[in-house]
């Protein structure tokens, strides 16, 4: 392992690579600490402390919400603006008419994706400010803001849309030129960050007696249980054998190999998670900024550790599962692609019977690894009853995005050297 370290480090365009992604970290953590101005601080640190559902947010956040900082709305904008341009991609023809022109059709949809972000992220960002400078149910009935007004109202909402333009801009930049998925990095920046000081509180409940020792050692194993059942189903494959036949041009003699199509259980790693985050995520705060009984209840009814956000959550969870794979694997291209080149599965036709058969394997496979996701996400719930730590918010999904995108920036190191012929981190 510190041999391949050393080799890493030694290649001067990863080094960069490398550089430059925690450059950017660095940056990201100095703008948790910049605080959007006329903030009552104390009232905000007490109203979080109190919000179950506050607290897990700013978990995600990397602690910004505590502060209000500019980067307080974290990078949900951009996933939500995400998500609507891949769900208008399916139902209008322009779109995915762009989404197959290659690079080109990609950089238009980004733009549209940006500019959806910024309008989603100012939206969103009114309501917060609205909100906070009333004594709503959102709120605890206080007001965090010092000088509630138009004025206040409009520096709060264009200070938190432009923290969210900057970290888009951020993940953008460590996907083009550091290591690794920009986005997925940052949102791992942030709840990685807050693990020090979830150690300390754990060191304190401790000497203050609210929980014991063995406590912390099942939420611990627990834990490595599930590092090991999410590396495990992240890493799984059902591999699909290959034939290709042989081809006679000239006098060389071409195909004959066997090979396998790799289908793995979770085709769509931790973008399930993070999008039904977001999704849930938008409707409590619009409910919880209406000044109605049904809004209210509506809000309560969701909010983070109850049975119906378990419920709503794992259901979102299992659709954008689906989802997800069906944009990123298309079954028929893969089949058409086989026979044009000369490949089939043994026993099946070449072309739509084949295709049909990868997506019936896809199919079952995506089924088991989206109930694996939906179980994850909501093991917050049952580690709470197993240890009786009730200010558990680094839960299962936050293990999942950190674990996934651990994998996933691994093997891009694995690339890199292998590219080289240097051995992995892996074996």
């Amino acid at each position: 392992m510190l041999e391949s370290v050393q080799a890493a480090w030694k290649l001067g365009d990863l080094r960069r690579k490398v550089l430059f992604t925690l450059l950017m970290f660095l940056v990201f953590r100095v703008g948790v600490h910049i605080p959007v101005p006329g903030v009552d601080q104390a009232a905000l640190a007490k109203l979080i402390s109190s919000s179950a559902f506050l607290g897990f947010f700013d978990m995600i956040s990397g602690g910004a919400f505590k502060n209000l900082s500019v980067f307080a709305m974290s990078i949900t904008p951009y996933i939500n603006a995400s998500i609507i341009i891949q769900l208008l991609t399916v139902v209008i023809p322009k779109l995915e008419q762009l989404s197959k022109e290659g690079e080109a059709g990609r950089k238009i949809i980004t733009q549209y994706t940006r500019y959806g972000t910024v309008a989603l992220g100012f939206i969103q960002a009114v309501g917060m400010s609205i909100a906070l400078g009333h004594p709503t149910a959102l709120t605890g009935g206080q007001v965090i803001l010092l000088h509630p007004g138009l004025g206040e109202y409009l520096l709060v909402a264009v200070s938190l849309t432009a923290g969210t333009a900057v970290l888009m801009w951020l993940g953008e930049l460590i996907t083009e030129k550091g290591i690794g998925n920009g986005i997925s990095l940052i949102i791992f920046a942030g709840i990685v960050s807050r693990l020090p000081s979830g150690a300390v509180n754990t060191f304190k409940l401790l000497q203050a007696g609210s929980i014991g020792w063995w406590s912390v050692l099942v939420l611990t194993l627990l834990g490595l249980l599930v590092i090991a059942a999410v590396v495990a189903v992240n890493e799984g494959t059902r591999r699909i054998p290959v034939q290709y036949a042989k081809r006679v041009m000239g006098r060389k003699v071409y195909g004959g190999q066997s090979t396998h199509i790799p289908l793995r259980v979770n085709q769509a790693g931790v973008i399930p998670i993070i999008f039904a985050m977001s999704i849930l995520m938008f409707p409590m705060q619009i409910a919880q900024w209406i000044n109605s009984p049904i809004a209210q209840n509506i809000a309560r009814q969701l909010q983070f550790g109850t049975a119906w956000n378990s419920v709503v959550y794992a259901l979102l969870i299992i659709f954008f599962t689906y989802f997800y794979t069906a944009i990123v694997f298309n079954p028929m291209d893969v089949a058409d692609n086989l026979k044009k080149y000369g490949g089939f599965v043994p026993g099946l036709r070449p072309g739509r019977p084949t295709g049909e058969y990868i997506n019936r394997v896809l199919t079952k496979l995506t089924l088991a690894g989206a109930i694996f996701l939906a179980l994850i996400a909501v093991l917050p719930n049952f580690m709470i009853a197993a240890t009786g730590i009730s200010s558990l918010y680094f839960g299962g999904t936050a293990l999942l995005i950190v674990v996934g995108v651990a994998l996933e920036t691994m093997k891009q190191f694995e690339s890199h050297l292998l590219m080289r012929h240097y051995q992995g981190f892996m074996k």
